[in-house]
């Protein structure tokens, strides 16, 4: 009895993407199925960067397809491609940058900023372009973070070359004032300066914008949500209740202005006593999963109160960079992976496929 494509679907339907939560049949990734007697080539195509799972996907893949009655063989070819997905309020994406998503919190303290930068580092880790810009203006942190010093280049006198740490791209308005400058500047400054570190810096073919919001629900997050295509927000929150309190804030804004929330990581999460191996829900527990299962919304993950991650970041070397086989920076590159899937299952933006039609008078 020959195989047949019906029969291989059924077996790819067994199988639950982790990421995506679906099945790669009905997540629409299985671009190809070629059957020769018992021999069965499949290939998949994810939506999202996934270096670190590639290879597991595959070889699952391949277990439940020579499972089948009359199967010989069975070779799947898993990879990926990103593209750019919409945005709101029917904005076209940026130049350069294919999707846009905003790290935001409610209120400071929460590890908002190194949960950006990791989730930066950890999606490059797995096969994607990425940057990085900080709109904390008043108290902008990237600089540290990323050990990166010096100033942003020009090469016209109007637009800036971003700036390289451990791969990404990047720019904040710490590149061009002194650590110890305070920015006393009232908001429209504020939002303009936003506008032009964002549309000022020559971004170079990035898949994913990586925005580090400041925290609440000003000025620069309403500029962001009207002026800037944005494709995805992540909020990060601790399991406290006055944390998760300024998290729903947080969430609801972007809610307003139609930006769609890829999920919810949960900060400082677990301590764990590195001298008797305690563990410890200092700020409470399962505050994030309640708070997502409340607005219907994604956990993305939990990290813990680990002091590497914190010096890591002071020092410049965020733990996905310094130490990418730790278990932190297993947890960033699964939060990164699940936050990637989610936005690839959002419709595609297909403005930059359209030409450009000039009528001109001969």
């Amino acid at each position: 009895m020959s195989v047949t494509k019906e029969q291989v679907e059924s077996a790819l339907k067994q199988y639950i993407d982790p990421f995506l939560e679906k099945d790669p049949v009905t997540a629409g990734v299985v671009k190809d199925i070629a059957i020769e007697g018992g021999d069965v080539k499949v290939k998949i195509v994810l939506g999202y960067p996934a270096f670190g799972f590639v290879d597991k996907l595959s070889a699952d893949l391949k277990a439940k397809i020579e499972a089948v009655d009359g199967v010989s063989s069975a070779e799947v070819d898993a990879s990926w491609e990103i593209g750019s997905h919409s945005v709101q309020g029917g904005m076209n994406p940026l130049e350069g940058i294919k999707n846009v998503i905003a790290v935001a919190s409610g209120k400071g303290g929460v590890g908002k900023s190194t949960t950006a930068v990791n989730l930066a580092l950890a999606l490059q880790m797995e096969g994607a372009r990425v940057g990085v810009l900080d709109a904390d203006i008043y108290g902008p942190s990237i600089p540290r973070m990323l050990g990166i010093e010096g100033k942003p280049e020009s090469s016209d006198g109007k637009s800036l070359e971003p700036m390289g740490g451990h791969g990404l791209q990047a720019m904040s308005i710490g590149f061009m004032i002194d650590e110890e400058t305070p920015m006393i500047w009232r908001g429209p400054m504020v939002t303009q300066a936003l506008e032009q570190l964002l549309r000022d810096t020559r971004w170079k073919s990035l898949d994913y914008l990586i925005i580090d919001l400041p925290p609440g629900t000003g000025d620069v997050q309403l500029t962001l949500a009207q002026k800037v295509p944005v494709s995805g927000a992540v909020i990060v929150t601790t399991p406290q209740d006055i944390a998760l309190l300024d998290a729903r804030k947080g969430l609801k804004m972007f809610e307003k202005v139609e930006v769609p929330v890829q999920g919810v990581v949960e900060n400082m999460s677990i301590h764990i006593c590195t001298e008797c191996g305690h563990a410890e829900h200092i700020f409470g527990q399962g505050g994030g999963e309640k708070m997502c299962d409340l607005h219907n919304v994604d956990f993305l993950g939990a990290l813990p109160l680990d002091i590497t991650i914190r010096i890591n970041a002071d020092e410049g070397h965020p733990s996905v960079a310094d130490d990418p086989d730790s278990k932190a920076s297993m947890i960033y590159r699964d939060i990164a992976r699940r936050t990637a899937a989610k936005l690839s299952l959002k419709a595609k933006d297909y403005s930059a496929k359209f030409p450009n039609i000039v009528i001109q008078n001969n």
